[in-house]
């Protein structure tokens, strides 16, 4: 089984596996396709994370890079007078996925890592039409990055705004720059992109257009292979990458509800004002104390404590309180889920952050990179402080959901920048808790707490219950644009039967594939 947010990509995975492909090789080819029919959200210049569920136990793949060696806050002030833009060069950091592929391929892969991108190719040089989702979140970003006037992005338009070309539904969109960019990546393992060709064409545009990203940063990049952390809620674990993702609210979250205190309705307010106080002491110490563990070591073990948890539980009452922490922003993000027939499970998470990114395109590549240095902190000597060789705080994050005693349930996510590790903590409960199959965990209205007292919510959870949040302190607006919620995908495998069960968002152009 397959699941993502486009059609497309999930037949790509779907092809590798009916040619013998694992859950791995799947997930790649799935990614990789991605970058080709969801650019709005993701690309080759983006980050990835992954869980892994193989050989009888669960990897964790951090596939993130850092700022360049010439990126610092000293630079940013002379740049832009210590503010983060949100486009061109200077938050463009490394850019990791590439090489998340070929680590994951690897270690866990089974095809020969071209035959694995071969549908992506293919997509990318035959081209595909628009879906209904993806075309809105087109337009939107010509529209945005048109107001910009940056000279730097005349590329970006070239590649994904040419003449000729409107983001309709329907409307067809081809790169053979892409196609032979992917092609390079699948010929020499991905070390093209880092100390190779196309290094060096990153390298060259960036000297050329006054961005800070070197060879030798690409070339000093590496994955890490991780540990998953996890909580225990309802007789199961919620398992996370570590920072520098943000997972760990999630599971903070989870933690502070894990005490019985939950009503047995779903949508009974006095449940979602739990959820959502238990949600901002999550953020509370994700915004303080996450950034790079290699860095700034981050105490995992105290913030997963009972401990700190209880002293969490002091801050829930019955009137909404103000976390007194940041406000989480907007972010563009692509979540897959992947089974194979074998046991093996993906849960692979995959972002240039906003929209497209940075809206900085390498000439003649078709690479679109990210502009994930906009989530670092710019105050000196916090965890998440800006400074050379450091990854910021990142957004993305993949779940994977087991039982107590450490046997799977499968992978989840939902992708949309802070609203995610929101998404989990009511996918999880609406999972475990309510006893929801995976399409309804997914399909349920959502709550989004944005700052201070400030919730949005999905019209379908109702009047009744929004006036009664208000009633309880929180500043609650209804939200029409479903995307702001969040989209996501999950998989449940039958520990008895293997059968497979999934999900995908009615939120976005979402498509399961099974074989």
């Amino acid at each position: 089984m397959v699941a993502t947010g486009q059609p497309l990509a999930a037949q790509a995975g779907l092809s590798v596996l009916e040619a013998g492909g694992n859950a791995v090789d799947a997930a790649i080819a799935t990614a990789a396709a991605l970058t080709v029919v969801e650019p709005t959200s993701n690309g080759i210049g983006g980050d990835l994370f992954a869980l892994v569920w193989a050989g009888g136990e669960l990897h964790g793949l951090n596939a993130s890079g850092a700022a360049p060696a010439a990126l610092s806050l000293d630079a940013l002030q002379e740049r832009h007078g210590g503010e983060m833009p949100r486009h061109g060069w200077t938050p463009v950091t490394v850019p990791g996925a590439v090489r998340g592929w070929a680590d994951l391929h690897g270690r866990l892969g089974r095809l020969d890592f071209a035959q694995v991108l071969a549908p992506a190719i293919r997509l990318a040089r035959e081209g595909y039409p628009l879906s209904p989702v993806l075309a809105a979140g087109w337009a939107r970003a010509i529209r945005i990055y048109g107001s910009l006037g940056l000279p730097v992005m005349e590329e970006w338009f070239r590649v994904f705004a040419p003449d000729g070309f409107t983001p309709r539904p329907g409307a067809l969109w081809r790169s053979e720059a892409h196609a032979r960019t992917l092609e390079a990546i699948a010929a020499s393992g991905g070390a093209s992109f880092y100390t190779g060709d196309l290094a060096a064409q990153i390298d060259s545009h960036a000297r050329a257009t006054g961005g800070l990203l070197r060879a030798d940063d690409l070339a000093a990049h590496a994955s890490e292979w991780v540990t998953p952390i996890w909580a225990e809620y309802g007789g199961h674990r919620v398992y996370e990458i570590p920072p520098n993702g943000q997972g760990i609210a999630a599971l903070v979250a989870l933690n502070v509800l894990d005490a019985g205190e939950l009503p047995p309705l779903r949508d009974d307010p006095a449940g979602l004002h739990l959820q959502i106080e238990a949600m901002k002491r999550g953020f509370h110490d994700a915004h303080r104390y996450v950034g790079d563990p290699r860095h700034a070591p981050v105490d995992v073990e105290r913030l997963l404590s009972r401990a700190n948890a209880q002293a969490h539980r002091a801050h829930l009452g019955a009137e909404a309180h103000d976390p007194a922490t940041a406000a989480p922003s907007t972010g563009g993000t692509v979540y897959l889920a992947t089974a194979d027939g074998e046991g093996g499970m993906v849960s692979l998470i995959q972002s240039n952050y906003m929209g497209f990114g940075s809206g900085v395109v390498v000439p003649g590549t078709g690479i679109a990179l990210h502009n994930r240095g906009h989530n670092f902190s710019l105050e000196a000597g916090h965890p998440n402080a800006l400074a050379p060789g450091r990854r910021p705080y990142h957004t993305i994050i993949p779940g994977f959901l087991g039982r107590a005693d450490g046997t799977p349930v499968g992978p989840f996510g939902v992708m949309g920048g802070f609203m995610q590790p929101q998404g989990h903590l009511q996918v999880v409960l609406n999972t475990v808790h309510y006893g929801m199959n995976p399409q309804q965990a997914l399909d349920a209205p959502r709550w989004q707490w944005l700052a201070g007292r400030r919730v949005e919510v999905e019209p379908g959870l109702g009047a009744p219950v929004a006036r009664a949040l208000a009633a309880r302190g929180h500043e609650v607006s209804v939200q029409l644009d479903a995307g702001s919620f969040g989209r996501g995908q999950m998989i449940r495998r039958d520990p008895e039967t293997g059968v497979l069960e999934g999900g995908t968002e009615s939120r976005t152009d979402g498509h399961i594939a099974v074989w």
